[in-house]
């Protein structure tokens, strides 16, 4: 992304403007960056490294309720970001989204080893032992039985929650390989 745009050099070094359509490109390009912007979580966005007027449009916008006023404030926060130089606060936001993308990835995992004990039992578990030795084997039976007898009464999954935190833990020690299916 290009804050100012440029034009394209002739062979006689002079530069030609540059198009309408590319300035609106442009300027879309940071309109998005800034909605994105408005769109983060104020914990998140103070690992963005921004200037604090922008800083402070954007947490203006995290206040505002009223949808015009709303969209004048993110028109805002794009003009001020124009200023600025894209390139460090789109790999920050694109860091953040590779950090959300592996937190789901992990949860997935937790998930399907989870479901995997819970309908396999004991042949999953021994599985799950043989590719992971740092796994409590006594502890995590224990989970899966006791799941399953919560199941088999109709009372709260305490066990199975109990179960994905325990193989949530070992996921982010170390990731879980994926769960043979069958």
């Amino acid at each position: 992304m290009n804050p100012v745009p440029k034009g394209k050099e002739n062979f006689d070094g002079t530069a030609d403007p540059v198009s309408k359509s590319q300035r609106r490109r442009d300027a879309l390009e940071v309109r998005s960056l800034a909605a994105r912007l408005i769109a983060v979580s104020p914990a998140l966005l103070a690992r963005v490294p921004l200037d604090d007027p922008v800083r402070a449009a954007i947490s203006e916008a995290h206040r505002i309720r009223a949808n015009v006023a709303r969209k004048r404030q993110l028109q805002y926060v794009a003009k001020l970001l124009r200023r600025a130089d894209p390139e460090p606060i789109v790999q920050a936001l694109q860091d953040l989204e590779q950090e959300g993308r592996q937190a789901t990835a992990r949860q997935h995992r937790a998930e399907a080893w989870r479901d995997r004990l819970l309908e396999a039992g004991d042949p999953a578990l021994g599985e799950l032992i043989h590719q992971r030795q740092d796994g409590d084997a006594q502890a995590i039976r224990q989970l899966v039985r006791r799941a399953g007898q919560e199941a088999a009464r109709g009372q709260p999954p305490t066990a199975a929650r109990k179960l994905f935190r325990t193989l949530r833990e070992m996921d982010e020690r170390e990731p879980l390989p994926a769960p043979p299916t069958g």
